[in-house]
């Protein structure tokens, strides 16, 4: 045929450049797919063109530019050689090809789209290609069968592999002539149906984002779901997405100064065979460079081993990628893993990343240094408050007792001994029973303590204002008021923890993610507002002991405790103002470990405040335990 000896004059004799990168389908793989490409709607016959599938090339032909003059004036144009090969039918296939291969500038010019481009060294494994897609429209046109009443034509351009000469040809095919003249369709030759797309992805892309503006696509994602034979007895077939299988030819490129030159084929990829049958390969053809000391290295990257996972860099290729660390509470176990496991809730990663060891259990328990030295100082503590109990005991009927109301006193010992006992279920392991017993014990029992030192601290205001003349508080003197103080206020307290106790109540939990690697057993404290609500009240307590002692403190001070209290108080407030933030701010057993301190921390306040005192009279200042003595610094006084 003229053309085709035409055609290969051209290409083989014409300065032209040809992109490295591989297409898809070898040249005898385009006409299996040709006959995919009618369409029936509903009935009739209504033929649209397919897809010859994705044959991945582009053209950018040569120019020759020069200046002419014309008429008056001169103006610039450029006379160019555009490659295009072309014939006519019904409806018309543009294609894009790489068919030329090194691109150099033959004169550059005020303009990058003026310069003149020649392409040089043509290859013929690109030049296939295109005399593949020829002779694929000649055997669809040769063949009544396949599209009846219609003939296929075409208009091809060579993209010499470089996108903006791709774009350009693109608008070419689009306009219907030589010249590139956007928006504008002079086609007279035949419908266009679409446009094949290029050998590289990137002058691909380029193609298809221009077509796309004007509603062309890739021709092959017509067809959906399509299944045939085609003349050599191959099935061939279109998924629901419009792709057919991927149908790759393995090549060993041999350079030799003794023998040809060139590719050998080596293996195949065929998509359409089952997953274990889709690679063949002869190992045996393979031909290496004798120079290579190894087998060459198909990836940008070391493989990923175990500990890491793979990502893909935006803009690289997909053999090229990273290895980054697992992330905490993920595994990989094998190399070039591309994501990584979670652990299970109750195992935790080892330092390498590559296994899951069970997490580590922790509460406050004995064993521990910090649970020692809380169950010493609780056992110290309470047993000094048993002294001095004993030492009050044996002391009951001297003044300095009996003048700071002994039964308070008596109460507020054996509360503070209870205090300092109760932080021993705050150690050990917790269950739901020592959880139960840990903060409504605390709460009830500081509530006692407190209340008794602000009715301690009222029973002074009452004692001293009853002995001025005609006051009406002389009949309010006595243990009534104190007691009264103390059992209502407890009592409150006691209704709180109940409510507590029947609506959400404290439970052992196993919390797993406050620490890392770690299983923490505490107590869940059920509902908050309840466990604050304890410790408000209390506080609210401890306020308006604080207060009234405070206004009482320049009361005769021989029978007057309240200096004593209102320092007392001022410790006991400040050390609970500052476990708040510092409760929040811990997590497991460092957690209980501040509410312990904090309990003993207050109760020693107390303890020391209150008690210390009368004890130094007792054992060293015998002389000033006595009535006498009293009575005189109270004239004093007074």
């Amino acid at each position: 045929m003229i053309l085709q000896k035409t055609l290969d004059s051209t290409f083989f004799n014409s300065q032209s450049r040809s992109s490295l990168i591989w297409g898809h389908l070898g040249a005898r793989k385009i006409y299996n797919f040709l006959p995919s490409i009618i369409i029936e709607m509903k009935g009739f016959a209504f033929q649209v063109l397919g897809s010859i599938f994705f044959l991945g090339v582009i053209i950018f032909p040569s120019y020759d530019a020069s200046v002419l003059k014309s008429g008056p004036g001169c103006r610039a144009r450029y006379e160019e050689q555009v490659w295009e090969y072309s014939q006519e039918g019904g409806v018309i296939i543009g294609g894009i090809f790489t068919i030329n291969f090194i691109p150099i500038l033959a004169s550059p010019s005020f303009n990058k789209f003026m310069s003149r481009m020649k392409c040089v060294f043509v290859l013929p494994r690109f030049y296939r290609h295109f005399r593949a897609f020829i002779f694929a429209i000649d055997e669809i046109n040769r063949n009544p069968d396949l599209l009846p009443n219609i003939t296929l034509g075409y208009q091809l351009f060579d993209s010499c592999s470089d996108e903006g000469k791709a774009v350009e040809n693109v608008i070419r095919i689009m306009y219907g002539e030589k010249e590139a003249v956007p928006n504008y369709d002079c086609q007279r030759r035949g419908k266009l149906a679409g446009v094949i797309g290029d050998l590289t992805s990137v002058t691909t892309v380029a193609v298809a984002n221009v077509a796309r503006m004007y509603g062309y696509t890739q021709l092959h994602h017509h067809m959906k779901n399509i299944r045939f034979t085609n003349p050599v007895g191959e099935e061939m077939f279109f998924d629901e997405d419009g792709n057919a299988p991927a149908r790759y030819d393995i090549l060993n490129y041999v350079i030799s100064p003794l023998q040809h030159s060139g590719f050998y084929k080596v293996g195949s990829f065929d998509g359409s065979y089952p997953r274990e049958q889709q690679l063949t390969l002869n190992k045996s053809a393979i031909r290496w460079n004798k120079f290579l000391k190894q087998v060459p290295r198909a990836v940008c990257t070391d493989p990923c081993i175990p500990g890491f996972r793979k990502t893909h860099p935006e803009g690289e290729p997909v053999c090229c990628y990273i290895c980054v660390p697992c992330s905490k509470g993920e595994i990989s176990n094998a190399s070039d893993m591309e994501i990584c496991t979670p652990c299970p809730e109750d195992q935790w990663p080892n330092e390498g990343r590559d296994r899951c060891f069970p997490k580590v259990t922790e509460f406050l328990s004995f064993e521990d240094v910090l649970g020692e030295l809380l169950s010493f100082l609780s056992l110290l503590l309470s047993s000094l408050t048993v002294i001095v109990m004993m030492l009050f005991v044996r002391y009951r009927d001297t003044p300095i007792i009996k003048a700071n109301n002994r039964d308070l006193s008596f109460v507020l010992l054996c509360s503070l001994m209870l205090s300092f006992l109760c932080s021993l279920l705050f150690i050990g392991h917790p269950v739901d029973v020592t959880c139960i017993l840990r903060q409504t014990s605390f709460g009830i029992i500081f509530t006692v303590a407190v209340s008794s030192v602000l009715a301690k601290t009222v029973m002074v205001v009452i004692a001293f204002t009853a002995t001025k003349p005609g006051s009406r508080l002389k009949k309010w003197v006595g243990p009534r008021i104190s007691h009264g103080i103390v059992i209502v206020s407890s009592f409150i307290q006691v209704l709180i923890c109940v409510l507590w106790l029947s609506i959400s109540p404290p439970f052992q939990d196993v919390n797993m993610n406050s620490e890392v690697g770690k299983i923490i057993i505490e107590c869940n404290e059920g509902s908050l507002v309840a466990f604050y609500s304890v410790l408000g009240y209390m506080g609210l307590l401890a306020a308006v002991s604080f207060i009234v002692a405070f206004l009482a403190r320049s009361l005769p001070d021989s029978f007057n405790e309240a200096k004593y209290i209102t320092f007392s108080m001022l410790v006991f407030c400040s050390v609970w103002v500052s476990f708040i933030p510092s409760y929040l701010s811990t997590k497991g057993k460092y957690m209980v470990t501040v509410e312990i301190f904090a309990m003993l921390a207050s109760g020693s306040g107390l303890f020391g405040c209150i008690f210390i005192p009368k004890c130094y009279v007792i054992l060293l200042k015998p002389q000033q335990n006595t009535k006498e003595y009293l009575m005189g610094r109270f004239n004093a006084n007074m």
